[in-house]
C-alpha cells in the first residue's frame, strides 16, 4: 500500500518536474516487490503522471500563464516550427490530435511535455485528454514493470 502511494507521489512530481524520472523508479520496485504490487504501483504511477500533466495542458490553454513556453513559442526555430505543424494538423485533424497524443503519451517521441501543452492550445476536451493519458500512461508502465518477469519466464523455459 504504501509503495503504491509513494508510486503516485513520485509520478505525479515527475509529471511537473522532467528531471524527476518515474520510470526509474518503478524499474527499481520491479527488482523487490511481486506482480499484483507492481500493477498497482504502475496504475498509480499513470494517474499521478494524468493529474501532473493537466497544468501543462491548462497552461496550452491559456489559464496559466508561462512566460517561458512563450518566449520559447515566439523564438524562431525547430521547436516553434513543429509546433505550428503540429498544431494545424490537430486542429484541422482531432483523431490525428488524440493519436499524437497517446503515442507521445506511450512512446514519449514526441515530448509528452510538449504535446501536452499542445492538446490544451488546440482545446482538447480535458476530459479526452486525462483518459488517452492516463490508458497510454497505464499502459507503458505495465509493460515497463511486467517485462522483466516475462522475459525471466521465457529464459527459464
Amino acid at each position: 500500500m504504501v509503495e503504491t502511494a509513494l508510486a503516485f507521489a513520485v509520478a505525479t512530481a515527475a509529471g511537473l518536474v522532467p528531471l524527476i524520472n518515474i520510470e526509474l523508479y518503478l524499474l527499481g520496485a520491479v527488482a523487490v516487490l511481486d506482480d499484483g504490487a507492481l500493477v498497482a504501483m504502475a496504475v498509480a504511477a499513470a494517474l499521478g503522471q494524468t493529474l501532473g500533466k493537466i497544468p501543462y495542458y491548462y497552461v496550452g490553454y491559456g489559464t496559466i500563464s508561462a512566460p517561458w513556453l512563450k518566449r520559447r513559442a515566439a523564438t524562431p526555430g525547430k521547436w516553434s516550427d513543429r509546433m505550428a505543424r503540429w498544431r494545424t494538423r490537430a486542429e484541422e485533424r482531432p483523431v490525428w490530435g488524440a493519436g499524437l497524443l497517446a503515442l507521445s503519451s506511450f512512446a514519449s517521441v514526441p515530448p509528452f511535455m510538449v504535446v501536452s501543452v499542445l492538446a490544451g492550445v488546440v482545446r482538447m476536451n480535458i476530459v479526452l485528454f486525462c483518459a488517452i493519458t492516463f490508458v497510454t500512461r497505464t499502459a507503458r508502465f505495465l509493460l515497463l514493470v511486467l517485462a522483466p518477469a516475462w522475459a525471466m519466464d521465457v529464459l527459464a523455459l
